[in-house]
């Protein structure tokens, strides 16, 4: 099995990459992929909108229930367990989806790397046992550019850019495609923006088509056709701790996500 792994990134916060990292997830799972998927984010949303906990019951050595944190991705990158490790991976509803959870102790992650070498490829290597386990490696990046995301660019085989249908979306894209060339020229040649998905679109507003128009003429066909429509089906499947497609299958929003991963798919299978 070829693994591919994909970094969603925006630095932008809001713009659905979350949403986006488990609803297609969930649909690569449903149409037979193995998919792993890594919450590089401290707020552990992704956890969360999986319904994983992060904490675990235990009795101490007093006798009493007590709690303590999942095993989680920074329990990887800080080299207490391997990526192997059968507790840290966790099986999700959906068949075919499983999560590495996130910790608020990532957050920490950055100034316990900072003197290390090749502090960039840390992810690259901790994840490098889990290649050819899973058909997808999908890692939920955090609204920055920082040690954590750049990670997570090293370790990819390419980026999908998800991005908010609104006045503000084109900021910040140019620092971030920027930020893209460095890390391919310096450390991962084979990094690539291969898919942009437009979110939270709706074709009544003159916006969001004008939005869409712009995205359009800067990203060519990497820009997947479908749009995922404002949907509030989608903003409640995650405090019920489920992807779209367990939640309500038949909203507009699980129709969208299941076409935009039909896409997404054939385009891997062209670029393979």
């Amino acid at each position: 099995m070829k693994t591919k792994t994909i970094a969603i990134i925006n630095q932008k916060g809001g713009v659905g990459k979350t949403t986006t990292c488990i609803n297609m997830g969930a649909c690569l799972a449903k149409a037979g992929k193995k998919v792993l998927l890594i919450d590089m984010d401290p707020q552990g949303n992704a956890t969360t909108g999986l319904g994983i906990p992060k904490h675990v019951e235990f009795v101490n050595e007093f006798g009493k229930k007590d709690v303590r944190p999942t095993l989680n991705i920074y329990s990887v990158l800080c080299g207490k367990v391997d990526a192997l490790n059968k507790e840290l991976i966790k099986e999700t509803e959906m068949p075919g989806l499983y999560l590495i959870p996130s910790s608020i102790d990532l957050s920490a992650i950055e100034m316990e790397m900072n003197d290390l070498p090749n502090r960039e490829k840390v992810l690259e290597t901790a994840i490098e046992p889990l290649k050819g386990k899973f058909d997808f490696i999908l890692l939920d990046c955090p609204p920055s550019m920082s040690l954590i995301t750049i990670n997570s660019m090293v370790a990819a085989d390419g980026v999908l850019i998800p991005i908010q249908c609104e006045f503000y979306a084109m900021e910040g894209l140019a620092q971030l495609l920027d930020s893209i060339k460095i890390i391919k020229k310096l450390l991962n040649p084979k990094l690539a923006v291969n898919h942009v998905l437009l979110t939270m679109y709706s074709g009544r507003y003159k916006l969001h088509q004008q939005v869409a128009e712009e995205v359009e003429k800067f990203f060519g066909n990497k820009l997947l056709k479908t749009k995922i429509p404002v949907n509030v089906r989608l903003a409640e499947a995650p405090s019920f701790g489920k992807p779209i497609l367990l939640y309500d299958k038949r909203c507009p929003g699980a129709i969208a996500y299941a076409r935009a991963t039909e896409e997404f798919l054939a385009r891997e299978s062209k670029r393979r």
